[in-house]
């Protein structure tokens, strides 16, 4: 079963070796010149998405050319050459030039998932008895491609994580005039709306009590960006301890979403001579 299709498989792995370091295939400083070759990124690549989507552990998906500790120490050595995060920074950024970020409506909101195995980002969830839980704060524009996150644990509450997840705008550059963000009522306070003026964003909070349907507004493009998250089961039941793994998965995560956007609206605005008949 392919983890993504093949017309979004082909572009995510093209750009993401074109951020990896030459690699000889031997080590050349082995004394017999007959040292154990190099597992393949690509492979490595696959395995990770793998892992991603499926949820799997690591020791599920290891087979005789490549193992579990391979995996693992493969993946740690791209989180700190930052391939990730530079992975996702290259599609939000084409994304923005061929079809456009807006950026005059943003929706900020928390999602509780799972962490069984707890962590750096982890606390007792308030909606699952008390087990471990991981929430992230996600931020995304007005078409729902996720811009940035925090990473908290379940018990801690959404209002407090709003002023570091808004911290995530400054790499965009200059804003729009008018930037409004969305909220839920959880976050209807005063303290709230004295942030968001502090920073000269306007509020669109829903007020506590009344009925959801009525003032929906714009935040569900947020919730279905939790969905697509949550499509990702690394992501909804996340084993992993470490903040910074985390934080590699959602970045891949973000880059197939952005891209698999990316290539539908592109379908749409624009012709090219080997353009598909049918929108993918």
């Amino acid at each position: 079963m392919p983890v993504v299709p093949s017309w979004l498989m082909t572009p995510l792995w093209d750009q993401f070796a074109a951020l990896l370091p030459e690699r000889p295939r031997v080590d050349p400083s082995h004394p017999l010149g007959c040292h154990r070759p190099r597992v393949a990124d690509r492979l490595i690549f696959e395995k990770l998405l793998q892992v991603l989507r499926f949820g799997c552990a690591y020791e599920s998906i290891a087979d005789s050319g490549c193992s579990a500790t391979t995996i693992r120490n493969r993946r740690d050595e791209w989180i700190t050459l930052g391939v990730f995060e530079q992975l996702k920074a290259i599609v939000l950024d084409t994304y923005d030039r061929i079809v456009g970020l807006i950026l005059d409506d943003i929706s900020v909101d928390g999602c509780i998932t799972k962490a069984p195995g707890g962590g750096e980002v982890a606390g007792r969830s308030p909606v699952d008895r008390g087990k471990q839980g991981m929430k992230r704060s996600s931020m995304v524009e007005a078409r729902g491609i996720p811009l940035d996150r925090v990473l908290a644990g379940a018990n801690r509450h959404d209002s407090p994580l709003l002023a570091s997840t808004l911290d995530k705008l400054d790499v965009f550059g200059p804003l729009p005039e008018k930037v409004t963000v969305h909220l839920d009522a959880g976050y209807d306070s005063a303290v709230t709306r004295e942030l968001l003026a502090g920073r000269n964003l306007h509020a669109e909070i829903a007020h506590k009590g009344d009925k959801a349907p009525i003032q929906a507004g714009r935040r569900w493009h947020v919730e279905r960006t939790n969905a697509w998250h949550n499509a990702f089961n690394r992501l909804q039941r996340c084993y992993e301890r470490r903040e910074r793994v985390i934080d590699a998965f959602f970045d891949l995560a973000d880059a197939i979403i952005t891209l698999r956007s990316l290539i539908r609206q592109a379908w749409t605005l624009y012709r090219w001579d080997n353009r598909p008949t049918r929108r993918p």
